[in-house]
């Protein structure tokens, strides 16, 4: 089956081999996994058939660099935080057929829309009184939706030269780093317990260079970073929360058997699923970008993008992953407000029809 792709721009890959590579790897049938698969380290994987009943989620890479499209609309982040409607927000991706949220918490900046004193002890001003992420968890609740976290430590070849050294990410002795990011994961984690049903980790390439390399990081070639402790934490307060930790787009390594789920950063529709479970026995899983190939409205006083993809081939795609328990998400371009597009959303209302 041929799907019409356009190019990618967010990270450069080639896109033939990874693709190639991808699917070969998770052509492979793997037999009685599921719940309470325990791994070769000893790791009890959590249950994930949740997920793998899901036909489609929604991500929204809304962050503190996301810009409004229209030029009177733009405030402060705090500011912009304490006006966002999350009935709103939530209805519409609730009403999209969605079956649940990939919301992110932090990206390029460490900036978050939630109380966490970890992080105001790294570096104060980073942080808001409104606890936007725990409303818009019960408001997922609410709309049985299930609320994924994503979480990116924003040490990034210098996209936040601030937080980078102040949490300690170029010290010879990671150890104080380590502390930092484990804190600001438990925290965050426990205050939101079970309504928060899985993180997805971003950038693990840029704290361990052991797998694919995204630039010129400041990580010895030697150095581990300790993937079973970050998983442990990443646990708090909900035991049977999944985890996943990206290699990259189109990347598949494993930087340890401590995670349950797939990162599955596809961006086009391609990888076709054909097995529930990779290889390694997590649960499979696709990232799609549905329309702003940039992921992030980062552009000023621009209209967001509509949808790179015809719905037959979205239906279609679905339907396949569907038939082997693969969960897709579809990232939407959403703007500093949370302003959704229409079409688009009407647009996987029609692929959930089609799918059932």
């Amino acid at each position: 089956m041929i799907f019409n792709m356009e190019p990618n721009t967010r990270r450069t890959f080639a896109k033939t081999a990874g693709t190639a590579l991808l699917s070969s790897r998770l052509s492979t049938s793997l037999a009685a996994l599921g719940a309470g698969q325990v791994t070769p380290s000893g790791y009890r994987r959590a249950d994930a058939n949740w997920f793998a009943a899901c036909p489609f989620g929604i991500s929204t890479h809304w962050t503190a660099l996301s810009q409004s499209v229209r030029p009177a609309d733009w405030r402060p982040f705090v500011e912009t935080v304490a006006n966002f409607n999350v009935e709103g927000f939530v209805k519409r991706i609730a009403g999209a057929g969605a079956s649940y949220l990939i919301l992110t918490s932090t990206h390029a900046l460490q900036q978050i829309a939630a109380p966490c004193d970890a992080l105001d002890r790294v570096l104060p001003g980073r942080t808001t009184k409104r606890d936007l992420i725990g409303e818009l968890a019960r408001a997922c609740e609410q709309h049985n939706l299930h609320l994924i976290l994503y979480y990116n430590h924003s040490c990034n070849h210098g996209d936040d030269p601030a937080w980078e050294h102040a949490v300690g990410y170029h010290e010879p002795d990671k150890r104080r780093f380590v502390s930092n990011l484990l804190a600001i994961i438990r925290e965050i984690g426990g205050r939101y317990g079970k309504q928060v049903k899985a993180w997805w980790f971003d950038s693990c390439s840029s704290l361990d260079s052991h797998g694919p390399r995204w630039g010129e990081t400041t990580i010895p070639e030697d150095y581990r970073f300790p993937w079973e402790e970050w998983s442990a934490a990443a646990k708090a307060g909900n035991p049977d929360r999944l985890v996943t930790l990206s290699p990259g787009m189109m990347r598949y390594h494993l930087y340890s058997d401590h995670q349950d789920y797939e990162w599955g950063e596809a961006n086009d529709l391609v990888a076709v699923p054909a097995a529930r479970f990779t290889p390694d026995g997590l649960q499979a899983h696709r990232w799609v970008c549905l329309d702003n190939p940039e992921w992030v409205h980062h552009r000023y006083n621009q209209p967001l993008v509509p949808a790179r993809f015809h719905l037959q081939h979205l239906a279609a795609y679905v339907k396949t992953a569907r038939r082997f328990s693969v969960p897709v998400t579809f990232n939407v371009d959403v703007d500093r407000n949370g302003e959704l597009l229409p079409e688009t959303l009407q647009l996987l209302h029609q692929v959930r029809e089609q799918v059932g």
